[in-house]
């Protein structure tokens, strides 16, 4: 067999892994289950998305995103502003009051608006979150901007929504536009 072939043999396997997970995959852990480095899983899951494959990369690892079509829920941005030591609260007030983060944005200087998804749902996940910015000696996006940041929060219902909203400005957190 060729390298070519064989390369997309494993993104065909890739893919199937991601399609048939309810749970985030991680690199190296497909890298393992594949004999390649976490490298060339990288370089696979980039091939796959520039085929329009809807993966997407969160802090827990690759989901695969069905386009079916999906439950009724709330969504909406929010500006907050905090330190970093205070991240790991304002993310466990959101999952504590019934919502889910979704992603976190900054507005950069020169880059302009830049989006990373989180996907935290419960404290466990946001725990891990936590784990892997400390461990990876990375820093929070809103590090960038004086810790103003955005998040896209979500939850069954604009009631919940509105509990994480009042809860965050309890803690000083959310930026009001009054």
């Amino acid at each position: 067999m060729n390298e070519k072939v064989y390369g997309e043999e494993r993104r065909n396997l890739i893919l199937h892994q991601l399609k048939t997970s309810s749970e985030p995959l991680t690199g190296s852990g497909l890298a393992l289950s594949m004999n390649v480095s976490r490298q060339v899983i990288v370089q696979d899951i980039s091939l796959l998305k520039a085929r329009s494959e809807p993966i997407i990369a969160t802090s827990q690892g690759y989901l695969y995103i069905h386009q079916q079509a999906a439950p009724a829920h709330a969504e909406r941005l929010i500006a907050c502003v905090h330190t970093p030591e205070q991240a790991e609260e304002e993310l466990n007030i959101v999952v504590d009051n019934g919502a889910a983060v979704k992603d976190v944005r900054v507005e950069h200087p020169v880059y302009g608006d830049l989006t990373a998804s989180i996907q935290v749902h419960s404290r466990k996940e946001v725990k891990e979150f936590i784990r892997k910015i400390t461990s990876s000696q990375s820093f929070y996006l809103s590090q960038l901007t004086d810790g103003v940041h955005m998040h896209t929060i979500t939850a069954d219902t604009e009631e919940i929504l509105d509990e994480v909203c009042l809860a965050l400005d309890k803690a000083g957190f959310l930026i009001r536009g009054d």
